[in-house]
């Protein structure tokens, strides 16, 4: 891609080339476009090789990598790392490499720092605030995202955003708002509720609206994945229920939230555009304009993680492609 600051992008050698296939010198052409004669002759080389997708950016990567390590010696360097848990200088010697290459090496095989890892086992103890690997499911109810957030209810008349931090106006002793939220993995289609709390007997009522919903789109929940909260992990409500629709539950690990981070980003965004979008006068009116913002969020919203389509045109193509 081009940078912020290039003489031409794609459009403009194109004016290039059309300009020197008129017949007028090379070098004249360059000087008008304040580019090199070195650089005109090449767009207009690539452009009478391959016609106008010779002018299109090529990425740097290199077609081969004749000096890039065998991939029996890199097997053998995993093997010693498993082995050893050592480091890249201990495994280069017993492999005769050198340091620097056995860090590349496990750096391309995501190997996990030994600072991560427990010094016994192997196995990684430490938490990182990134996925090995990002992931999306195959096809719309494939796995659900769930979550619970917490939203302190606004009194009567406007809180401190409509007048301001002052004793007269207090919302101490009113309570929280829990808005339940799942959010399909593929297609990212969206559902909401308010409740006063999150016991286990309101999520498992959630659990089965929500599959409802889904249902309502043709898609069935196969698997919902949550955090580790009481409600999800141990109410016996919310296993039965979960049980009786045929949904398998999943956990993310203790302390790695971005495990579960679709459903995250869909509360940060709900808290953004609805929550917090506006001072709201009281906490019945915020409460009233959540529906029409989850219409919004599946039909209009487009979603940069899914290539810029809406929930709801991800839904359909995936129906058309599995029906």
């Amino acid at each position: 891609m081009s940078h912020a600051n290039a003489r031409l992008t794609p459009a403009g050698r194109l004016t290039m080339v059309q300009r020197i296939a008129a017949g007028r010198p090379v070098a004249h052409v360059a000087a008008e476009m304040g580019v090199s004669r070195t650089t005109a002759w090449r767009w207009w080389r690539r452009f009478q090789a391959e016609g106008p997708a010779g002018l299109v950016d090529r990425s740097s990567v290199a077609h081969s990598h004749p000096r890039r390590t065998a991939a029996c010696v890199e097997t053998r360097v995993r093997i010693a790392r498993m082995l050893t848990r050592r480091g890249p200088v201990s495994i280069g010697r017993l492999v005769g490499l050198p340091a620097s290459t056995v860090g590349r090496v496990l750096h391309r095989h995501r190997v996990p720092r030994l600072a991560d890892c427990d010094p016994l086992t192997g196995h990684v103890i430490r938490a990182t605030r990134r996925s090995a690997n990002r992931y999306e499911h195959p096809h719309p109810g494939s796995l659900v995202h769930i979550d619970v957030k917490k939203l302190g209810r606004i009194p009567d008349g406007g809180g401190w955003r409509a007048h301001g931090r002052s004793e007269q106006v207090r919302g101490r002793g009113i309570g929280y708002d829990y808005v339940h939220t799942a959010i399909d993995d593929h297609s990212r289609l969206a559902y909401a509720e308010i409740h006063t709390d999150e016991k286990g007997t309101t999520a498992a009522g959630f659990l089965a609206r929500a599959a409802a919903f889904y249902a309502g789109h043709g898609i069935r929940i196969e698997r919902v994945i949550s955090d580790n909260a009481f409600a999800y992990r141990n109410s016996r409500v919310f296993h039965a229920t979960a049980a009786d629709l045929g949904i398998v539950q999943k956990f993310i690990r203790p302390h790695c939230p971005w495990t579960n981070g679709k459903v995250e980003r869909l509360n940060r965004t709900l808290a953004t555009e609805w929550a917090y979008s506006r001072i709201w006068s009281s906490n019945a009116d915020r409460a009233a304009a959540l529906p029409a913002w989850l219409q919004h969020y599946n039909l209009e919203r487009p979603h940069l993680g899914i290539g810029g389509l809406t929930p709801i045109d991800r839904v359909n193509n995936a129906t058309g492609q599995y029906s």
